[in-house]
């Protein structure tokens, strides 16, 4: 695949993708994480005479973080130290013009890519190819640069739609996550523990059933609603609120997959042994077997409680790599965080090499000072596919351009 020293950026046109898909709360983005980690790919184009046409999308139609890039404009030109225009389009004249006239150094931000329809569906890269987005933007450009790692495992027009027509480069961000996954998922340091929370249930079971059958895992540790459909596959009863919730989710459907996960693997899985409720505003907590587990039935589960936190504190101070994704419970809510932090300040206190990745294990690491992990990854749904052992689109066209350009 090509890197970024490949090639003569000055005086060039570079289309680069990258992925500031963000947390937002209130119409406002409340984690930079995913534009700090891209700078150093910008201020390389840019310390080489490159002219950058950034290109993101934020949230999905009707979703509550379905927004425009503007203010995304507006944080990385602070990040910079310089202005980076939004511009209000995605292809149109108005895009194309204000990419033509764009001089060495200049940096625009283009419309939420999302507000295309052919950016929303997944198609096979020759579909992606004669896409409007691609026909009407290849003229303009001289390199795409591909930093979207955390939409790596999406094949959609403005990721894979260039490929076989300008040569298509890897960017810092993507060279660091596939180099820091590959060590993770091919080391043979034992004990290798996976740690599965967050609301990507099939995912997380893709996940889980891979690296057991190709031992690559040692041992996985569950939260989340991962860890929700396990304890059903284990034959516990979670209660009518929380059984409810997850049918609502349609998560239910997973629980007979998780099951026969557990039927070849039961001692390499564990799950969480007590829960903490909201019971009347207050954080309570329940162990799984006890009499108190009726008020499942009435009070929604929001964290797993301190036993498992200790549980799973000793597994992970005595592991060699550690790859987790996704929070434990509902960390947003202080008094709820004690599950996700104690697990994640456990994986940094340990000597493991680390892979931590998931938008809300992110957002979860900044805003409790978490520091000390190996590898913090900005792909939650990338990086889940990649440790399933399915390839990821972005990276087969990467493989694509190369073969075509080099």
């Amino acid at each position: 695949m090509f890197r970024l020293e490949d090639f003569d950026y000055s005086g060039k046109t570079v289309f680069l993708r990258a992925d500031l898909n963000s947390p937002m709360k209130d119409g406002k983005i409340i984690s930079d994480a995913r534009f700090r980690a891209v700078l150093p790919t910008i201020r390389y184009l840019l310390e080489n005479g490159a002219k950058v046409v950034v290109a993101t999308h934020q949230g999905k139609p009707y979703g509550e973080d379905y927004a425009t890039t503007e203010e995304h404009a507006r944080i990385l030109g602070e990040l910079l130290g310089q202005e980076v225009e939004y511009v209000e389009d995605i292809f149109g004249r108005y895009a194309r013009e204000k990419i033509k006239t764009m001089k060495p150094g200049d940096v625009i931000m283009l419309e939420n890519l999302r507000f295309t329809a052919e950016e929303v569906k997944q198609k096979p890269l020759e579909d992606c190819e004669k896409t409007f987005l691609v026909k009407k933007l290849s003229p303009l450009i001289d390199y795409v640069v591909n930093d979207a790692f955390a939409a790596a495992h999406r094949s959609q027009p403005s990721l894979v739609g260039f490929a076989r027509l300008k040569p298509m480069v890897m960017g810092r961000l993507m060279e660091r996550e596939i180099k820091a996954l590959s060590k993770a998922y091919e080391s043979e340091e034992r004990p290798r523990v996976y740690v599965l929370g967050g609301a990507k249930v099939d995912d997380s079971l893709r996940v889980a059933e891979n690296v057991l059958k190709k031992g690559k895992a040692d041992l996985i540790l569950t939260g989340g609603l991962v860890g929700h459909v396990f304890i059903l596959a284990k034959g516990f009863d979670l209660g009518r609120v929380n059984v409810e919730f997850l049918e609502r989710k349609g998560l239910l459907e997973f629980v007979d997959w998780a099951e026969r996960i557990l039927d070849e693997f039961y001692p390499y899985i564990r799950t969480p042994v007590d829960f903490a409720i909201d019971y009347k505003g207050e954080r309570v907590e329940i162990d799984i077997i006890s009499d108190e587990k009726r008020l499942f039935d009435e009070y929604p589960i929001l964290d797993i409680g301190t036993r498992t936190v200790e549980k799973y504190r000793e597994i992970l101070l005595e592991a060699k790599v550690i790859v987790a994704n996704g929070p434990m419970g509902v960390f947003e809510r202080e008094e709820f965080a004690l599950g996700t932090v104690g697990v994640f300040r456990a994986i940094a206190e340990s000597d493991a090499f680390s892979v931590i990745g998931g938008g809300h294990s992110i957002a979860s690491l900044q805003r409790y000072n978490i520091t000390g992990i190996s590898h913090i990854s900005t792909g939650g749904g990338a990086m889940l596919t990649f440790f399933s052992g399915e390839k990821l689109p972005v990276l087969e066209a990467l493989r694509v351009s190369y073969e075509r350009f080099s």
